[in-house]
């Protein structure tokens, strides 16, 4: 019988973490993804090591592990006896091949939309961005010109006042 899991975005999101500059998944999260022991998955990555270069998947040093026990507590991360791999989004592809099921195949179609989606969102970000700072140098090059005028203005010698009267009235010249 054929596995039904729904898998959303924004959980395989909150399992993405930026390591060594790129956005990686840990093997612990992918193997509960996947439905497989981390062993298992470890073992099929061992088996096919040719397929996954150092950008696509690496092991954490000791001091990476211990700054991430601590960031995120120590109860997060369970007694494991090795420093756990970590996958790029392509390793993640590649991942899919070595499982080879249909159910990793979906779950990976699931994972690299969502890298996806982060790239457009960082790539709107970027956007909005440059636009900001566009709009920041125009008006700072108008508070400029408004000052100019100001300090233009002051300049100006202020003239007395003049009365003159009209029918009774007092007007000012």
């Amino acid at each position: 019988m054929p596995k039904s899991i729904i898998v959303s975005q924004e959980s395989v999101e909150n399992k993405i973490y930026l390591i060594r500059g790129m956005k990686v998944m840990f093997d612990k999260d992918l193997a509960e993804l996947y439905d497989v022991e981390t062993k298992t998955l470890n073992r099929a990555v061992k088996r096919n090591i040719d397929r996954f270069p150092k950008d696509f998947m690496f092991q954490l040093s000791k001091k990476e592990y211990d700054d991430l026990r601590y960031q995120f507590g120590t109860s997060s991360w369970g007694g494991s006896r090795y420093l756990p791999n970590v996958f790029t989004e392509h390793g993640i592809l590649m991942l899919a091949n070595v499982l080879n099921s249909k159910f990793a195949i979906q779950i990976s179609i699931v994972i690299v939309r969502t890298f996806a989606r982060i790239r457009q969102l960082v790539d709107t970000h970027k956007e909005i961005a440059q636009i900001i700072s566009q709009l920041e140098r125009k008006y700072d090059h108008h508070d400029y010109q408004i000052q100019k005028l100001f300090d233009k203005t002051r300049d100006i010698p202020i003239l007395p006042e003049k009365h003159i009267i009209i029918d009774g009235f007092n007007k000012k010249k």
